[in-house]
């Protein structure tokens, strides 16, 4: 049976390399028939959580933008694979926004078992990806059915297209075909 499989794209570039990163993802996962969803953050209104914790006991979130239906889709896919670019040591801005407004996924009857993490930097040092391994990692813990199921990096890369021919892309591929 295919694994319905969410990408949420957060580089606020088109075509930046982490989001190249998810494109191989995406590709290896569909080539062996799973379904496949790519939502690209930065094309989405997605406001601050307030922290009024309505979404407790409501099940959604008060704030009527696009984190409400991406939080759905995240709760009913089976993996999750967040792909972000390597911004001081941590994951972008935008994945954190979307990751503190899907709150109303915790306690709730979510799918996913399975979280990817892919994450291109400018600084080469595989260590360089350690502030959003645990970022992300954190947001798993609260998971208990889910687990940090495989994180690929991608360093030394900067400028737009900068992954070329980067190893990264084909072990996000292998990623994908695999889902380990």
């Amino acid at each position: 049976m295919p694994a319905k499989i969410l990408i949420l794209s957060a580089s606020p570039r088109k075509n930046g390399n982490s989001e190249q990163l998810a494109a191989a993802f995406a590709r290896g996962a569909a080539e062996v028939g799973n379904i496949v969803e790519t939502i690209f953050l930065r094309e989405k209104n997605i406001g601050f959580c307030r922290g009024c914790f309505a979404c407790a006991k409501l099940g959604h979130c008060v704030i009527r933008d696009d984190a409400v239906e991406i939080a759905q889709k995240m709760k009913e896919a089976d993996v999750l694979v967040f792909a972000t670019p390597v911004y001081y040591y941590s994951i972008s801005g935008q994945l954190k926004t979307m990751l503190d407004r899907a709150n109303p996924l915790y306690g709730s009857d979510y799918a996913f078992t399975k979280v990817f993490l892919l994450t291109a930097a400018a600084d080469e040092d595989p260590h360089a990806t350690e502030g959003a391994k645990t970022a992300v990692q954190g947001w798993v813990d609260c998971f208990e059915r889910a687990t940090l199921s495989g994180v690929v990096f991608a360093g030394g890369v900067t400028d737009v297209g900068d992954i070329g021919q980067h190893p990264a892309l084909q072990a996000a591929l292998d990623a994908g075909r695999t889902l380990v």
